[in-house]
């Protein structure tokens, strides 16, 4: 069989469709941020190809209208659903894939007790705390801000906005009201 012009193109464009569908898998089953030495290891891609389909799958998710988006955070990616369906899914989700216990109950005392020093923090939670406050960090989850020989942490406003919620009016007026007694 002799290979044409066209039906090379026509293997080009049919390896391109199932390496696009490939990187598209990964970011479905993984459902938390990928990096891009994740991404290649995953799917065996070259990092220029990666960054080609991440583009042409935000393109296509948003010319079709879609509830699925592509987010980058620090040069991590993943699937997600669009912000404005975030009710319907936190109906079905029971937990957080993307941090583990640990890190989601180091998350939780910054949030409870920010601002906090992280040498508070990694007195209650121990040396692990570390990796937690560095990933968040990454993530711009949390601000750090130098005091002394330690961080102050507290929650950046990317914080309410990767977990959909408002600033808790409630816990202020508590908190309020506390420091009244």
């Amino acid at each position: 069989m002799e290979i044409t012009s066209k039906t090379a193109k026509e293997i080009d464009e049919s390896k391109e469709k199932e390496d696009m569908k490939k990187l598209e898998a990964a970011f479905f089953i993984s459902g938390r941020f990928l990096s891009m030495q994740e991404i290649v290891s995953y799917t065996d891609l070259n990092p220029i190809i990666i960054r080609e389909f991440i583009e042409k799958l935000q393109a296509r998710y948003e010319k079709d209208d879609s509830a699925i988006e592509i987010v980058e955070k620090s040069n991590l990616w993943k699937m997600d659903v669009k912000p404005e369906f975030s009710s319907l899914i936190n109906k079905f989700a029971t937990g957080s894939a993307e941090f583990s216990k640990a890190e989601q109950e180091t998350l939780a005392i910054i949030a409870y007790k920010q601002p906090i020093k992280q040498s508070v923090i990694v007195k209650i939670r121990g040396n692990k705390a570390y990796d937690h406050i560095k990933k968040f960090s990454d993530l711009e989850l949390i601000k750090k801000k130098k005091m002394g020989h330690t961080n102050e942490l507290s929650l950046s406003e990317d914080f309410y906005d990767y977990f959909s919620v408002k600033e808790n009016e409630s816990v202020k007026e508590e908190n309020k009201s506390e420091g009244s007694l």
